[in-house]
């Protein structure tokens, strides 16, 4: 199934389970169909399994969304208390969609704890008390956490049955281009691992002598890449500089965007050191995964970071946050940048990257071996250390559940394929209009591309980026549109900056937000500094006007 073929079945309003090879562009879908959602005013309750998930979606753990927390188990009385604390109540009562991301490392337990909740809040008795449920990931990665049992997939449950979900396989490959490599993963995948498969992961078996000094590695364990991180910095000579992450916001919530960050909360750099980007740029510069070394550090004391591609960065600090119902509750703030020596194969989940050095000689979970393989884009960038059997083994399980999962997609492309165009619209009209949601114009019901050149104060942009544009519009200053709209001033003018960057920003939307001292005196520091950057014309101003500010003043002179 292709990703359109997918995103129109999800506007349909079904309960969907979205899975595909890694690289076939699920997270993109999805992010699609969030857009599409805030378009037509619905906003999606987005969730994860695990807190690295939540923050690459600004989301919430499912176990925190649900307040079901670390609990193996829920008796009456545990529901009870869930359901009487207010914030959980209110959340989940409000909920429309729920999303649920890397479905594949939540146990049936935890699916089945958060449905309990939610039929006990919203008093109806449908799975999930009758939410829009759309179950994202794949079962050939990483698998609950079993802690010594075997693990129960989510799909074994008589809840999964009971959502009736509409299977949507991707088929497409965006990462992976190396046929070669893409027939390897392939194997692995279909539990079918021949000689001539290990000859071709043989011959990429490297020597310690003969690693890539820029590739990060690819370890198993934490305790291996603790130490050669820690290992490698100190080898460097000159100052260490430290970060430290910032935050706002409920405690709870900051300490799961704590632990779900990449980027530590006490980020240590010296020059030279390797590093990979840990979120991904606005404005395309880099990506999750994106791997560099600090160059310099600027006037700021901010990392100048050269990519593998050549492209110099100035590193700034970026915020991953909590949103709820379009709302954000909670962020923290960090250079994205880590230590790019080794990291985890769980902690790499999600990346796409052009080379990395991995040893699986002491693999021990089924799919590990092929998450961590499946990270790299061509067999040209895999480097191995070692490989043993468990790594090229996916689950037994997995493989059988793989045949119907397929069969169920195929049958359901073929459905929507026989569904005349007028057939479809309908259905998502009704969707729309049962989820209280407002049918996009017409011409911005395509791509959110299209959506965003639709016209009108706010037709077809994506839901948070509208309510910006209409609260900027009537605001006296930044500070005050910040607090109407529950934000950091940082995150407002990044709104603004995106809206510009699709178009849809003119001068008279924000010019009012810049003081009348401030623009003049910050538009000729701009002008006699071309690198583009801010560290220098803030410092140029002596500080007197903040970095929002001259964001502003380079948005009305770009």
């Amino acid at each position: 199934m292709t990703q359109g073929e997918a995103i129109e079945i999800l506007k349909t309003g079904a309960n969907v389970f979205l899975t595909g090879e890694p690289g076939s562009g699920k997270t993109h879908t999805i992010n699609e169909y969030v857009g599409w959602l805030r378009a037509a005013g619905i906003e999606p309750s987005v969730t994860a399994a695990t807190g690295i998930a939540a923050t690459h979606v600004n989301g919430m753990t499912l176990h925190a969304w649900s307040g079901i927390g670390i609990a193996r188990e829920l008796s009456p009385a545990d529901i009870d208390r869930i359901v009487s604390k207010e914030h959980v109540a209110r959340r989940i009562a409000k909920a429309k969609v729920l999303i649920v991301e890397e479905v594949s490392m939540l146990s049936a337990a935890t699916l089945e704890m958060a449905d309990a909740v939610c039929r006990e809040v919203r008093r109806d008795e449908r799975p999930f008390g009758g939410l829009v449920v759309i179950l994202v990931g794949d079962f050939f990665q990483l698998p609950p956490v079993s802690r010594g049992e075997e693990p129960m997939f989510a799909y074994a449950s008589s809840l999964w049955r009971g959502l009736n979900t509409i299977v949507c396989y991707l088929t497409e490959q965006h990462r992976q281009d190396d046929a070669d490599f893409l027939d390897v993963l392939s194997a692995v995948r279909r539990g079918q691992v021949g000689q001539g498969h290990r000859d071709a992961l043989a011959e990429r078996s490297v020597g310690f002598s003969a690693l890539p000094a820029d590739a990060p590695k690819l370890f198993s364990h934490n305790a291996d890449v603790d130490r050669i991180n820690a290992e490698e910095h100190a080898k460097l000579p000159g100052k260490v500089r430290v970060f430290r992450m910032g935050s706002k916001g409920k405690d709870s919530l900051v300490e799961g965007l704590k632990r779900g960050c990449l980027s530590p909360e006490v980020l240590e750099l010296k020059e030279g050191a390797a590093v990979m980007f840990t979120k991904n740029s606005p404005q395309g510069k880099f990506v999750n995964g994106t791997l560099g070394v600090v160059q310099d550090f600027d006037t700021e004391g901010l990392p100048v970071v050269k990519t593998k591609n050549g492209m110099i960065v100035h590193a700034e600090p970026m915020e991953w946050q909590v949103e709820e119902q379009g709302k954000v509750k909670a962020n923290v703030t960090q250079v994205p940048l880590r230590l790019a020596y080794a990291m985890t194969v769980h902690k790499s989940q999600g990346m796409s990257m052009d080379a990395a050095i991995i040893d699986l000689s002491k693999a021990f979970e089924y799919g590990q071996g092929y998450v961590a393989l499946s990270r790299v884009r061509s067999l040209g960038g895999l480097h191995l250390l070692g490989l043993n059997e468990r790594s090229l083994e996916v689950h037994p399980e997995v493989l059988l559940k793989d045949r119907d999962f397929r069969a169920a997609s195929e049958t359901a492309a073929e459905t929507f394929a026989t569904m005349g165009a007028d057939e479809r619209e309908e259905l998502q009209r009704k969707f729309v209009k049962a989820m209280g949601g407002a049918w996009p114009e017409e011409g911005a019901v395509g791509d959110m591309e299209t959506q965003t050149r639709a016209g009108g104060a706010g037709a077809g942009l994506p839901g948070r980026l509208a309510e910006t544009l209409g609260v900027v519009r009537d605001a006296r200053d930044l500070k005050s549109a910040a607090k109407e709209r529950g934000l950091t001033i940082s995150t407002v003018v990044r709104h603004l900056e995106e809206l510009d960057e699709l178009d849809r920003l003119s001068h008279a939307d924000f010019a009012h937000l810049i003081p009348p001292d401030a623009a003049d005196e910050i538009a000729e520091a701009l002008a006699s500094d071309r690198s583009g950057r801010l560290g220098p014309v803030y410092s140029a101003l002596r500080g007197r006007h903040s970095f929002e500010t001259i964001r502003l003043v380079r948005l009305l002179h770009g």
